[in-house]
C-alpha cells in the first residue's frame, strides 16, 4: 500500500480559484495603478484548450535546456520529500503546483538577468506558459516514482529477498525502477487523446495548474502574483527545513510530546497506557500541511479512523486477549504494540500484536471502498464510454494535416509520432522481459502478465484522477498481488520464489500503472495551454531518467541511515513507521502461504467493516445530494488509518485541514494567495529536511550522537 489516496493540493472548486484573484482582493497585492493589479479571466470549460490570446508573444522555443533542468531539479526536490513523507505515512504529494510556481519564479528572474545571446543565451531570453509547461513535466516526471521505494521494494527487503544490503543491489533496483517507469510512459500517450480529448475528464489538479500558469504569464498582475507565491513558499520552506533538522538534535522538546511519559513520571502512573497506545503529539510542519491540501473531509475521515483503531479497537482486544504487546523496558512499564513480524509463523494467528491484526482491516476497507467507489463512478459513464470510437485506428493514422472534424485541433507535427511511442514502447516491453528474467526470475509470461495488468490498472488510476482527483491505483494494485498469488499457487511455487514474483509483480504493475496516472494528468495540462504533446514527451523522459537514479539513490541513503525501515527490531519501533511496507510485505506472505496467517477475529472485523464501507458509499451516492457528501466519512481514509499506527500524523492533519476552514473563513484574500504556498513549502521543507538528517546521521554527527534523550520515554533517544 504506497498511496491509497494521495491528498493532492487542489480539489475540483478550485480550478476556478487557481485562474484568477477575486478582484476586491487584486488591490492588496500593491499599491499602484489600475494596471498592476490582477486581471480576471472568463470562466473557461476545462475541456477545451484555453483561447488563443491575439496578445501573446509566440513562443518559438518551447522546450528547452533551462526548463529541463530547472523542471529536474524541482522535481527531485519533491521525489525526495516524497520518500521521506512516504516512508513515514504512506502519503506523498504531487510536483505539478510546486514546479509550475517554483519554476516560474526561477527561469522568470533568469529571463530577465541574462541576455538573450551570448554563451548563457541557453538561460536568458523569453519565458512563456508553455516554456512554463515544460517545466512542471519535467518535475512531474523526475518527482514520480518514489512511490516504488516506500512500499513494493523495501518490503523485498522485510522478507529478505534480496541482499543484506541495499547498496550492493543498487544495479537491480535501478533496472527494476526502469521496467515500471518507461514502460508507463510510452504507453500514456495514446491514453491522451482518449480520455483528455473524447472522454473530456476533468483533471482538477492538472487543470489547476494549467490555470495557475496562465495567471502566472498574464502581464504584470501575474509577476505581482508569482513573486508573492514564491516567496511565501520559499520562506516556509527554510524555516521549517531548519526546524526538522534541529528536531534530530533534541526530538522530545521540539518534535514529539510524550505527554503520557511525562505524567507517569509526575506520578499519574495510569498514564503510561497513553505512551504504550502510541498517543502523543508531534509537531511535523509536512503533515500539518498535507491536511491542509486534503481539505476537512479527508483529514478528519483519516483523525477518526485513527480513534477508532488506536483508541478503541487495540484496547478492547488486547483486554480481551486477542492482542499482545512486546515488553521494551525493564525499568519501566513500556509495552510496544507495534511488532509485525514473529520468528514463529504460527504467532501471526495465536499470538499477533495489534497492528498486525488491525492491518487486514484496513487493508480490506480500503480494497473494497476503492473498487466499490470506482464501480459506481463509472455507471453513469458508461453510455459516454459506449459511445466513443475507442479505435486504434485512429493512433496510427498518418495526415499531412488535421481532419477539420478531429477534436483534437493539435498541429500534426507537435504531436507525438506513432513510431516513437510504439517503438519505445516495444523496447521497454523487450528490456522488462529480459530484466526481469535474469535480475527477478521472472518468466516471459509472467512478465508480461505483469505488464498487461499495469496497462489495465493505468485505466482505472486515470479514470479515478481524471474526474476525482484521487488515484488509488496503490491500493488497486494490491490486486496483483492477488492474481500472482493465484499463479504461484497454480504452479506450486511457496516460500521466498513466490513472494519475490508476487512483489516484482506488484512494482511493475503498480509503478506503471501510477506513472501513466501522473503523466496524463502532465498532458492535460499541456492540452489546455495548447503546449505541443512532442515537447512533453521529451521533457517527461528526461524527467523519467533522473526520477530512475535519484529514487534508487534515496533509498540506499535512507535505509544506510535507518537500517529499521528494512530490518524492523522485534517491538516494532522505528523512526519510519512504513505502513505501506507493512502491507505489503503482509500480503505477499498472506497470498503465497498455503495457510492465510490472518487471526479469525481480525478477519470477521475485516469483512464486516469492509461491508460497512461499501454500502456507506452505496446510500452516499443513490441517497444522499451531491452537495451534503463532504459529511460522509472517507472509508478509504479510515482504512489508510487502521494501517498506519503513528496517530499524531492524523492529529497533525485534522489540525491543518481545521485551520485551513478558518483562514479562509476569516481573510479569503490571502488564503486564496498563500494557501498553497504555505502548505507545500511545510511539505517540502520537512522532506528535504528529513533527506538532510539522512546525510548526518550517515556521516555520525546526528542526534543519536550529540543530541539529548530528555523527555524521551526510557530515556532512550526517540525521533
Amino acid at each position: 500500500m504506497s498511496v491509497p489516496y494521495t491528498p493532492d493540493p487542489i480539489v475540483e472548486e478550485t480550478t476556478k480559484e487557481a485562474a484568477y484573484v477575486d478582484e476586491k482582493h487584486a488591490s492588496s497585492l500593491e499599491e499602484g495603478s489600475l494596471e498592476d493589479k490582477v486581471e480576471t479571466f472568463d470562466d473557461h470549460d476545462v475541456t477545451r484548450p484555453f483561447p488563443i490570446d491575439p496578445n501573446e508573444i509566440e513562443e518559438t522555443h518551447q522546450l528547452t535546456f533551462r526548463a529541463i533542468f530547472v523542471g529536474c531539479a524541482l522535481g527531485a526536490i519533491v521525489g525526495a520529500s516524497n520518500i521521506y513523507l512516504g516512508l513515514k505515512t504512506g502519503f506523498t504529494f504531487g510536483p505539478q503546483l510546486f514546479g509550475a510556481i517554483f519554476g516560474y519564479a526561477i527561469l522568470k528572474a533568469l529571463s530577465k538577468a541574462i541576455p538573450d545571446s551570448g554563451i548563457l543565451s541557453r538561460f536568458g531570453g523569453y519565458f512563456g506558459p508553455k516554456e512554463n509547461c515544460t517545466v512542471q513535466s519535467a518535475a512531474t516526471a523526475a518527482g514520480g516514482l518514489g512511490i516504488l521505494f516506500v512500499g513494493a521494494v523495501p518490503a523485498m527487503y522485510r522478507l529478505n529477498l534480496l541482499s543484506p544490503d541495499p547498496s550492493q543491489d543498487i544495479g537491480r533496483l535501478i533496472a527494476l525502477t526502469v521496467c515500471a517507469g518507461f514502460f508507463g510512459v510510452f504507453f500514456v500517450i495514446p491514453l491522451r487523446k482518449y480520455y483528455i480529448v473524447h472522454q473530456k475528464l476533468t483533471f482538477p489538479t492538472p487543470a489547476a495548474t494549467a490555470y495557475t500558469i496562465r495567471s502566472l504569464h498574464h502581464g504584470k498582475s501575474g509577476a505581482i502574483i508569482a513573486k508573492k507565491k514564491a516567496l511565501a513558499l520559499l520562506y516556509t520552506f527554510v524555516v521549517v527545513f531548519v526546524f526538522k533538522v534541529m528536531t534530530g538534535y533534541a526530538p522530545a522538546i521540539l518534535y514529539d510530546w510524550h505527554i503520557g511519559w511525562t505524567l507517569y513520571r509526575l506520578g499519574f502512573t495510569s498514564m503510561i497506557h497513553m505512551e504504550n497506545y502510541g498517543w502523543w503529539i508531534e509537531f511535523t510542519p509536512a503533515f500539518f500541511g498535507a491536511g491542509m491540501l486534503s481539505g476537512l473531509n479527508a483529514s478528519w475521515s483519516f483523525f477518526g479512523g485513527s480513534v477508532l483503531a488506536w483508541g478503541i479497537i487495540q484496547p478492547a482486544i488486547v483486554k480481551n486477549g486477542l492482542a499482545f504487546g512486546t515488553p521494551i523496558s525493564d525499568d519501566y512499564p513500556l509495552i510496544s504494540y507495534q511488532a509485525l513480524s514473529f520468528s514463529d509463523p504460527e504467532k501471526y494467528i495465536t499470538q499477533p500484536s495489534p497492528r498486525y491484526w488491525l492491518l487486514w482491516p484496513g487493508v480490506l476497507i480500503m480494497l473494497m471502498y476503492s473498487f466499490a467507489d470506482i464501480f459506481l463512478t463509472l455507471i453513469p459513464h458508461a453510455r459516454s464510454l459506449l459511445n466513443v470510437s475507442f479505435n486504434p485506428r485512429v493512433w496510427i493514422a498518418r495526415r499531412g494535416e488535421v481532419d477539420p472534424d478531429d477534436e483534437d485541433q493539435t498541429p500534426v507535427e507537435d504531436r507525438v509520432p506513432f513510431a516513437w511511442w510504439s517503438l519505445g514502447l516495444l523496447a521497454s516491453i523487450i528490456m522488462s522481459c529480459a530484466i526481469l528474467a535474469t535480475q527477478f526470475h521472472l518468466n516471459v509470461g509472467e512478465t508480461l502478465l505483469s505488464l498487461l495488468l499495469g496497462f489495465i490498472f493505468s485505466f482505472i488510476a486515470v479514470q479515478s484522477s481524471g474526474q476525482t482527483d484521487l488515484n488509488p491505483v496503490s491500493t488497486v494494485a494490491k490486486a496483483s498481488q492477488l492474481v500472482f498469488g493465484g499463479v504461484s499457487k497454480g504452479t506450486h511455487l511457496f516460500g521466498k520464489p513466490a513472494m519475490t514474483l508476487n512483489l516484482t509483480a506488484g512494482v511493475i504493475a503498480g509503478g506503471s500503472a501510477a506513472q501513466a496516472g501522473d503523466m496524463t494528468g502532465d498532458l492535460k495540462t499541456g492540452y489546455l495551454l495548447r503546449a505541443k504533446p512532442r515537447n512533453q514527451f521529451i521533457a517527461q523522459l528526461c524527467g523519467a531518467v533522473v526520477s530512475v537514479f535519484l529514487t534508487a539513490g534515496l533509498f540506499v541513503l535512507f535505509t544506510k541511515a535507518s537500517p529499521c525501515i528494512i530490518n524492523p527490531p522485534d517491538d516494532g519501533i522505528c523512526t519510519y513507521g512504513a505502513p505501506s511496507v507493512s502491507a505489503w510485505a503482509a500480503v505477499a506472505t498472506a497470498v503465497t502461504s498455503p495457510k492465510l496467517p490472518i487471526p479469525k477475529s481480525s478477519g470477521y472485523t475485516a469483512i464486516g467493516l469492509g461491508i460497512a464501507s461499501v454500502v456507506t458509499l452505496v446510500i452516499r451516492n443513490f441517497f444522499i445530494p451531491k452537495k451534503y457528501w463532504c459529511y460522509v466519512p472517507n472509508w478509504n481514509a479510515i482504512g489508510l488509518a487502521f494501517v498506519v499506527p503513528q496517530v499524531f500524523y492524523s492529529l497533525a492533519m485534522a489540525a491543518g485541514s481545521t485551520f485551513n476552514l478558518v483562514w479562509q473563513l476569516q481573510n479569503p484574500g490571502s488564503f486564496d494567495m498563500y494557501m498553497f504556498a504555505v502548505a507545500a513549502g511545510g511539505l517540502a521543507g520537512e522532506g528535504l529536511g528529513g533527506v538532510f538528517q539522512a546525510l548526518l546521521a550517515v556521516a555520525g554527527v546526528d542526534g543519536t550522537k550529540f543530541g539529548t534523550a530528555i523527555g524521551c520515554p526510557g530515556f532512550e533517544f526517540c525521533g
